[in-house]
Order: structure tokens, then C-alpha cells, then sequence
């Protein structure tokens, strides 16, 4: 054999090995940890791109050929409990908030944020319907229900600050959103902070809404993504790949104003009801909100949110963001399916600057 077949012997070799090892390391199964109970059967959720991947299987069909199994798991104790199962390695990926995502990230949680995944999510405060509370600055030594640790938790604060309130100027109740439900209709609290999940009680004429961040700062909503664990990701790129593009396809379908009654519907099955996400998506974009890039707009929010937590002895430490995200997969996807250009960026602000991805955004 001469010298340059000895070479290219050795590179197919080399080459049968790296692929011997990638397919030792891939994953059997593919676990997703979700921030909410959920509801529905099979249990879902709603308000996100990742809604309409576990509602149409679109993850289970994608893996079928590779023999890959996809396990779905909800969280009632939301963020919190997620990263108790990505610390415990119960689970590869993860939807979750901004806050709870960055409080894991503190307390050394190693991930990377792959997209968005449910963007701008508004935020509530709700009153039983014959309350005489009827603004922010009502709230004071009110027994209010915030949920600690979610991604809400920090925006309550913002807007409270915005009223000349603190949290300590409330009779602050930690609870979750099914526990803050049935406490307002028993008159447990006097108000609750929370989201698109009020409207059903406020249809049902159990409360009433006093509050709303529609349509105001940007900087008052609420970001979701998904992440997946880093080691993970290392050992199974391709997998995360797939993941990815999965994501993206519902995210694309999802941004579609023809889609907006179907989009309800699917989102439904989590148990809340079409008019409820028809009030949550009155007169906002789709696309907007189902938007899975990471733009200057996602990661000021997330640096926001690391400031505010630390201010608020949320985290004990400083949280690095911008070698958090790690866009590569959500690029290629959106090269492959020619989406480059079909989600809006946004400046820091929540302004709209571009069509098409600027140079700074890029693989972190």
C-alpha cells in the first residue's frame, strides 16, 4: 500500500470511529422538562410555539425513524422544580421562564438557551369582581398573591416600582397559579398577580382585572425559552439539531395570521379555554409573539432580569448571559428552511430595527 493510500485508509478509519462514537453517545430517549402543570390529555400547555410541538407530536414523529423515544414532563412547582430536575439530570431540555432559568444558571446550572419560545407574555393583576381595589397603588398592605421564582415574579416587581411600591409593602402570598385561583374566589387574597390563565376565571365572573401590561414598556413582559443542558448538547448535537428545527417549524406556523384560529384551538387542549387566548392575543402579532429569535431585545431582558434578581437577593452571584445563548442550531435551521429574514429583530428597547439577522446576532 502506498503512501496515499495508507492516508486515505486512515482517514476513513478515522472517520468510521467518530461515527461509531456519535451514535454510542446518542440519546435513546429525549426528555423535556416543562415549566406548568399543564392540563389536558395528554397534558399540554398553551401561549408557546412548544404547545403546538407537543400537541401534534410533531417531536415523537421527527425521532420515530432513529427509534428515539420522547418523554414529556410538567411541572406544577414550575421553574423551580425544572431546575431540580436539570440538576438531578432527569431531563435534557427545558421550557422555561427568564427568571427561574437564570436563578439555575446562578446556582450553577450548566445550559445553554437554544430560542425563544413564547415571547412578551403579558402580566395581570386580578381582584375578586366586587373588590374596591382598583389600581397598583391599591395593593399596599393588601394580601396579594405573587408566585416567587417564575418568571412573573421580577416583572410584579418592576411594576410595583413603577407605582412607588416594594413587595414588602404587600402581605406578599406565595402561591401557584391553581392555588392563587382558588384563593381569590374564596376571598383568601385580596389580589393575585398572574397571567392568560385569569381570563377564564374573569368570563366565569370570579374576578375582575385592574391591571394590565399590554401595550405598555416591553420591558414589562415576560420571556420563555428552551434549554437544554450542556452536556447534552455536547454528546448529541445532531439530536439538538433536530430538537431545534422541530421548533422552529411550529414556531414559523404559528407566527401565521391564518393560523390564529387553529393556533387557539391546538393551545385549548391545555384546558384553557379559545377565548382566553383570543383575549391574550387581542390586537398583538403573532409573529411577535411566537418569534423563536434571539435577538438584542431577548438578551437585554435577560441581562435585566439577572441585574434585578441580584438587586433583589433573588441570586447571590452574578450571571453571565451573553455566552448563554447558543444560536447555532436556531441559524442553520433558519437557513435550511429560508426563515432568515421572516421574524423581526428588535434593539434593546423592544423597538423593531431589522427583517433579516444583524451582524451581532449571531452563534454565542
Amino acid at each position: 500500500m502506498n503512501f496515499l493510500s495508507t492516508l486515505v485508509a486512515r482517514a476513513a478509519l478515522a472517520l468510521t470511529l467518530t461515527s461509531a462514537a456519535a451514535s454510542a453517545h446518542a440519546a435513546d430517549v429525549i426528555r423535556i422538562g416543562v415549566a406548568t402543570a399543564g392540563g389536558g390529555d395528554p397534558i399540554t400547555w398553551g401561549g408557546s410555539p412548544g404547545g403546538v410541538v407537543r400537541a401534534n407530536q410533531a417531536l415523537e414523529k421527527a425521532f420515530q425513524a432513529d427509534g428515539v423515544k420522547v418523554e414529556w414532563l410538567f411541572f406544577k412547582g414550575a421553574g423551580p422544580a425544572v431546575n431540580e430536575a436539570l440538576s438531578n439530570k432527569q431531563i435534557d431540555f427545558a421550557y422555561q421562564g427568564d427568571l427561574p432559568s437564570t436563578v439555575g444558571r446562578a446556582n450553577g446550572l450548566k445550559t445553554k438557551i437554544l430560542l425563544v419560545s413564547g415571547a412578551r407574555n403579558n402580566l395581570y393583576v386580578v381582584v375578586p369582581p366586587n373588590s374596591k381595589l382598583d389600581s397598583i397603588e391599591d395593593l399596599k398592605g393588601e394580601r396579594v398573591s405573587i408566585f416567587r421564582g417564575t418568571n412573573g415574579h421580577l416583572v410584579a416587581n418592576n411594576v410595583l416600582a413603577a407605582h412607588g411600591l416594594t413587595e414588602r409593602d404587600l402581605k406578599g402570598v406565595n402561591l401557584d397559579s391553581g392555588s392563587a385561583q382558588a384563593a381569590l374566589v374564596s376571598n383568601g387574597v385580596d389580589a393575585a398577580f398572574g397571567g392568560y390563565e385569569w381570563f377564564k376565571i374573569r368570563d366565569q365572573g370570579l374576578a375582575k382585572i385592574i391591571y394590565s401590561t399590554r401595550g405598555q414598556d416591553p420591558a414589562y413582559t415576560r420571556q420563555a425559552s428552551l434549554l437544554v443542558r450542556e452536556d447534552f448538547a455536547t454528546d448529541n448535537p445532531a439530536q439538538v439539531q433536530k430538537v431545534v428545527d422541530v421548533f422552529v417549524d411550529a414556531a414559523h406556523w404559528a407566527s401565521d395570521e391564518k393560523n390564529r384560529d387553529a393556533l387557539f384551538k391546538i393551545w385549548e387542549k391545555s384546558g384553557v379555554p379559545y377565548t382566553s387566548w383570543a383575549a391574550e392575543f387581542d390586537q398583538q402579532s403573532l409573529a411577535s409573539r411566537n418569534s423563536p429569535i434571539v435577538d438584542d431585545f431577548i438578551i437585554a431582558r435577560y441581562k435585566a432580569v439577572a441585574a434585578d434578581a441580584l438587586k433583589l437577593k433573588l441570586i447571590r452571584r452574578e450571571v453571565s448571559v451573553d455566552d448563554w445563548f447558543d444560536t447555532r442550531y436556531l441559524e442553520q435551521a433558519l437557513k435550511n428552511k429560508g426563515l432568515d429574514q421572516y421574524w423581526a429583530y428588535s434593539d434593546a428597547s423592544g423597538k423593531t430595527i431589522a427583517t433579516a439577522a444583524p451582524n451581532q446576532v449571531s452563534a454565542r
